[in-house]
């Protein structure tokens, strides 16, 4: 019998498909709560009960990336691995992984300072879209169609002045039909696939009110993920498509700690099974 660990910082939907079904497949499931478990330079892996892998599920991005930092300190094996949440947290960083692996992305554009981006937006022209390099659920992503909205939304990141506020990430407004496309993929094989549409916005999000539908995984589709999922370095991961009028599907997102609760409703596959079974059978490499 194995043993998993599902760590959280917010007990949703998707972590209790995932101990349901870890429960159902006969394995021994711990359920840790991120927030109240500490760590220091002397700890040991037998200092915890972390069972033989570990599925980090945690929604804040900077708690799961440096908790796996942590586990990885102590040769725990963890689903994703530090290398992966870091290039898929920062759009920047996983950019720059998917062109370096030559997977179709929308071209996009970064500066340093808020002038710098204004004279990049000056020798592209409008539209383009400007996105926080940390963030997820769309937030903070706006299409920049004019002068006076590039003032509204740079002069709003001089007031708040986070440290990613000073690098600005403008990406081309891709030519397309009013949806995207989540597709999860487990050990880089794409297991399910859906359309998420707009409800009359610009962006997809199902956080948003975006309606979910079951797209069908075609050979294309099957490909270019796995190909992003190795770009960025594997495990269990949601890529998002875009169908560009022109270019085909494009790879604008690769997310660390994807949700499936939608999804699975819908998927002809388990998808939590798939994803325990995985994290499992890694352990066992």
């Amino acid at each position: 019998m194995s043993k998993i660990c599902i760590v959280f910082d917010r007990l949703r939907s998707e972590e209790k498909m995932l101990e349901k079904q870890a429960i159902e497949l006969g394995h021994d499931t711990i359920m840790l709560d991120a927030k109240i478990t500490q760590f220091n330079t002397d700890s040991q892996k037998n200092d915890y009960d972390f069972g033989d892998i570990v599925l980090e599920r945690c929604i804040s991005y900077f708690r799961g990336l440096h908790f796996t930092a942590c586990l990885e300190f102590l040769d725990v094996p963890v689903i994703n691995k530090f290398e992966v949440a870091s290039n898929c947290g920062n759009k920047l960083i996983m950019s720059l992984c998917l062109k370096k692996n030559n997977i179709p992305t929308p071209k996009t554009y970064f500066s340093f300072s808020a002038d710098a981006a204004k004279e990049n937006l000056e020798k592209v022209g409008f539209p383009l879209v400007l996105k926080p390099v940390i963030g997820s659920w769309g937030r903070g992503v706006m299409p920049l169609k004019d002068k006076d909205t590039v003032e509204a939304m740079f002069e709003l990141r001089e007031l708040t002045d986070g440290p990613h506020d000073r690098i600005f990430y403008l990406q081309e407004l891709v030519k397309r039909p009013p949806r995207d496309i989540r597709v999860i993929t487990v050990g880089d094989q794409a297991i399910a696939a859906m359309y998420r549409k707009s409800s009359g916005g610009f962006k997809t999000n199902i956080a948003l009110g975006a309606e979910p539908e079951l797209c069908d995984i075609t050979k294309e589709i099957e490909d270019v993920c796995a190909k992003a999922s190795q770009a960025v370095g594997g495990g269990i991961l949601g890529v998002d498509l875009m169908e560009d009028e022109k270019n085909g599907l494009v790879v604008h997102e690769v997310n660390n700690t994807v949700e499936f609760k939608g999804l699975s409703k819908v998927a002809k596959k388990n998808i939590p099974k798939e994803m325990v079974e995985f994290a499992l059978n890694s352990a066992r490499r």
